[in-house]
């Protein structure tokens, strides 16, 4: 479900550098985990938790983010200590306290005395910058600068990791972005947040966590859509050889392709991209029913006239030439097509559209044979007859025949029939039509008796 895995017999050269980097840096996987926002100690002993974990190589948030002095962004400092931090006088720091209460309508703090209150400190820098700004506060130049550098840093730091609702925690896995175990482990990531945030919303954001989305929604709509399409293959050969059998037999074959198909590169553990694996089932269902049709349909026709062996042999020297092209041009077009790009989803359609291909017609020419011989008296207990609106047309002279047709033309005839026919008529027309010819008309043929007593 991600490409991180997936080889490719050409590289291009957003490839060949991605491959460089690997080789000469570490690598990481990032996941945004979405917490709510306003309690920075929550915050701290979560990105502590995910630190601790062997998984994770770091843990990023407002929380842990070393500022001035050995302390962290959010860390709550009283007068005394910002006034250390900050080179200020201890009264300059009270009264800039004192105006922060009164900004935040904390009153109470202000009639107790600010001494002991605590504020974190990108809450006290920023504000102190915005006063600056403002006038109600003057600071040296030496002061003034380092003061705006640092408000710039916590700026940035502040849209990059804390919103109106939620904070953001980067959080470094040491694990592919896609897998069994970074999939377990994405789950076991909101599980440890839901312990510090029991009420809130929690979300996880990453490369990981939308193969993980791919996978499951993946594994959900392919039951769909296999049941249904097999379903509908069904439908449409149950009226195409009105027998309920047959359409079984020949989802057997066509089913089992495309599961050898795709339990090769399971064997070879070599991956494949979802979407390939969507694609080349519909391309290899549409192709194989395509050639059991081919088979099936011939045999159908020439059992009733012959042994089933000989039935069997004479079906497969009818099939073979029109089977050997079509699956020929698909299987070379296919492993050219895998073996020739760099892009890592054609490659997989490419060659598991040959593998297929191969795979298809094997069991098309060398099994289904098979099953129909030895479900031919299945087929036939299961036929029904699906009734027809036949028409008839009678008629002498020259008629234009184009369809299916039965009856007599001067002797009995039963196919497929486009031509012309001067002599009498008698058909019974399944599809097509039969219609007398513009100008070629002529009087009906006379029986023997008739010639006799005119003699």
């Amino acid at each position: 479900y991600g490409y991180d895995t997936i080889k490719t017999p050409k590289l291009n050269d957003v490839q060949i550098a991605q491959s460089m980097i690997s080789e000469n840096f570490t690598s990481s996987n990032p996941v945004a985990v979405l917490v709510p926002a306003g309690d920075y100690k929550r915050e701290e002993r979560l990105l502590r938790k995910y630190e601790s974990m062997p998984q994770v190589k770091s843990a990023t948030g407002l929380a842990n983010i070393e500022a001035l002095g050995g302390y962290c962004l959010t860390d709550r400092l009283t007068p005394r200590q910002f006034a250390e931090l900050a080179d200020l006088d201890y009264e300059a720091a009270q009264l800039i306290y004192t105006a922060y209460a009164a900004e935040n309508d904390e009153y109470g703090r202000i009639v107790s005395g600010v001494s002991g209150y605590s504020v974190p400190l990108i809450d006290m820098f920023l504000f102190v910058a915005d006063e600056v700004d403002k006038g109600y506060v003057t600071l040296d130049s030496e002061v003034a600068d380092k003061l705006q550098d640092a408000r710039k840093a916590m700026t940035n730091a502040r849209l990059q990791l804390q919103g109106e609702e939620y904070s953001r925690l980067i959080v470094s896995l040491d694990l592919p972005e896609s897998g069994d175990e970074t999939y377990a482990f994405t789950d076991e990531m909101k599980d440890v947040a839901r312990t510090y945030y029991p009420d809130g919303d929690i979300y996880l954001v990453g490369n990981s966590t939308n193969s993980y989305e791919f996978k499951k929604s993946f594994a959900r709509d392919n039951i769909v859509v296999s049941v249904v399409s097999i379903l509908i293959v069904l439908v449409v050969l149950l009226f195409t050889f009105k027998s309920v059998g047959m359409p079984i037999l020949l989802i057997l074959v066509i089913q089992g392709s495309i599961w050898i198909n795709f339990s090769i590169p399971v064997f070879t553990r070599v991956d494949l991209f979802f979407v390939a694996y969507l694609i080349v089932s519909a391309i290899q269902m549409g192709a194989n029913i395509d050639y059991a049709i081919v088979i099936a349909s011939r045999f159908s026709e020439v059992k009733n006239r012959m042994e089933s062996r000989e039935a069997i042999i004479d079906t497969l020297n009818f099939a073979l030439p029109t089977i050997i092209t079509s699956a020929t041009i698909l299987a070379v077009s296919g492993f050219l097509i895998g073996h020739m790009t760099s892009e890592g989803t054609i490659v997989g359609i490419g060659q598991s559209i040959g593998r297929g291909t191969v795979i298809s017609v094997a069991l098309v020419m060398l099994v289904l044979p098979q099953i129909l011989l030895v479900g031919s008296r299945i087929v036939d207990k299961t036929s029904f007859s699906v009734p027809v609106n036949l028409r008839r047309h009678l008629g002498s002279g020259v008629t234009v025949v184009d369809g299916l047709v039965r009856g007599e033309i001067r002797g009995t005839v039963s196919g497929i029939v486009r031509g012309t026919v001067d002599g009498d008529v008698n058909l019974v027309i399944l599809s097509g039509s039969a219609q007398p010819q513009e100008g070629g008309a002529r009087e009906p043929a006379r029986g023997k008796e008739a010639a006799a007593d005119e003699e």
